[in-house]
């Protein structure tokens, strides 16, 4: 069948979903307590370890297989516009996304700030100055911010229309 990223992504949060809540409703009827005297067939939870670990097999063997189109789709696709692979482009957007949080911290400094001085018998006041250029900060911090802006859209634009083939059977 064929797929998106997007696509691919959801049928694995999906896949992961029903393994967990097989191996949940797993650990809630593999054992069971009676009572002394008390009928235990009438309070037996129904379970069949054989299909249930069956059922588990052929969730992880499909998960597996996802991931693993998804790795492959993911490292030999390049994203338009960026000489990138998807999976280039998924450091890369962290990469940009720390650049930007500095750049921002940087840009909201005052070009002098008045020290906090523990020495509080001395008559000297420390500054602290800037060492840099705010505007060229600034200037970068707007240049990171659209190319920042773009990657994402573009990384978008692949994974809600570029497909690939995979079964899950």
């Amino acid at each position: 069948m064929t797929y998106t990223s997007a696509e691919a992504a959801k049928l694995l949060r999906k896949l992961n979903d029903s393994y967990q809540a097989l191996v949940n409703k797993e650990e809630l009827s593999c054992e069971f307590h009676a009572a002394v005297g008390e009928d235990i067939e009438s309070v037996r939870p129904a379970y069949n370890y054989a299909a249930t670990q069956a059922e588990l097999d052929q969730l992880q063997r499909q998960i597996r297989l996802l991931k693993h189109a998804l790795n492959v789709f993911n490292t030999t696709h390049t994203v338009p516009g960026f000489n990138m692979t998807i999976d280039e482009m998924l450091v890369y957007i962290p990469q940009l996304t720390r650049k930007r949080e500095k750049l921002a911290s940087m840009k909201s400094q005052l070009p002098k700030t008045r020290a906090n001085s523990f020495r509080s018998t001395s008559n000297i006041i420390d500054y602290i100055y800037l060492n840099y250029d705010l505007n060229d900060v600034e200037t970068d911090y707007e240049r990171v911010t659209d190319e920042l802006s773009r990657a994402q859209l573009a990384l978008d634009a692949v994974n809600q229309t570029e497909t690939f083939e995979f079964d899950l059977a």
